[in-house]
């Protein structure tokens, strides 16, 4: 892994648990992790409700488009999260990978989309103590 490590969060649209996911490393990280999103059939525009459940914790992701998924983004990748796209995400050989179940928000009502968001940050805190063997900014304490 090199000395600023680059991490890409894929699923199917690009629209919400990938941009969330970028959103949290983002704001967690700071500059010291490249963060990419892509996905493998891009929608057109992010999940309104991914975008209002990022906005309550001050994380505002409308600068984010969704974007398909690209050989050189993924060889550009030290680790690459897959969300729940299956057989279609493809599979970039000698990259790090994890795959995190989570709910689609598509179609769910806020109060589901915050528990996804929640599950989410805690999943982007362990990557990050993993990737630079410290606590993000902001994170809760170990109990």
């Amino acid at each position: 892994m090199s000395a600023k490590p680059s991490v890409l969060f894929v699923c199917v649209h690009n629209a919400g648990r990938s941009q969330m996911a970028a959103g949290w490393l983002r704001h967690l990280a700071g500059d010291t992790v490249e963060v990419r999103s892509a996905g493998s059939e891009p929608a057109d525009r992010l999940n309104p409700a991914a975008v209002a459940a990022m906005r309550e914790v001050g994380i505002d992701i409308t600068d984010q488009t969704p974007v398909r998924l690209s050989w050189d983004a993924a060889e550009a990748s030290d680790v690459i999260v897959t969300m729940g796209c299956g057989d279609t995400c493809p599979v970039f050989p000698g990259k790090r990978y994890e795959d995190w179940a989570l709910t689609d928000p598509a179609g769910q009502p806020l109060d589901v989309v915050r528990r996804v968001r929640d599950d989410i940050r805690a999943r982007v805190e362990t990557l990050l103590v993993d990737l630079g063997g410290r606590r993000p900014a902001g994170a809760a304490p170990d109990a």
